[in-house]
């Protein structure tokens, strides 16, 4: 196919993929591809990493893969516990929106797709809140990078209707 056909071709696909999933097709056949994403915050969580996840008591150990992906968009960790069949995964691509001046977080994981989440926060020093929202409140997960041992530790809490906030597991991430 010549050069000539194939941006028409390209074009129309985008439009007719965009309309089947709910996005305004004008806007995507506008869009280009970002320039790669600098960010030195993000840039600290890029490696390899032991995870111990403290829930209701119960202590877990995952193993966690993080690496720029996607024309260096998005920091995407691969979490899978250490147990042999893994009782947890979990992909989260962690990102930024320059238009609202948010991060992203996209998680995804072994609980399957009605517990998939889009979460928004914003930096805060040396930390990010992403806010989650599901059917029966909102979700917190702070990701706090602690420069002077390099390492992460992760606050997730269920928030109720009256913003009361209860705790639901903490996460410490160290490098391998």
């Amino acid at each position: 196919m010549s050069h000539n056909l194939a941006r028409p071709l390209v074009a129309t696909i985008t439009i007719l993929l965009s309309a089947c999933a709910g996005i305004d097709a004008s806007a995507a056949a506008k869009a280009q591809p970002r320039p790669p994403l600098h960010d030195e915050f993000l840039d600290h969580l890029v490696g390899e990493w032991e995870l111990t996840r403290s829930v209701r008591g119960t202590i877990a150990h995952n193993s966690v893969a993080a690496n720029w992906i996607l024309g260096h968009q998005f920091v995407c960790l691969q979490m899978v516990d250490v147990q042999k069949p893994p009782a947890y995964e979990a992909m989260v691509l962690i990102g930024y929106d320059q238009e609202r001046s948010q991060y992203v977080a996209h998680w995804c994981d072994s609980y399957g797709g009605a517990f998939a989440a889009l979460g928004r926060g914003v930096r805060n020093n040396n930390s990010i809140e992403f806010r989650f929202e599901y059917k029966d409140g909102p979700f917190y997960n702070t990701f706090a990078w602690d420069p002077r041992t390099d390492s992460w530790f992760c606050k997730l809490e269920n928030g109720a209707a009256d913003g009361t906030r209860k705790p639901f597991a903490e996460d410490r991430l160290v490098r391998r």
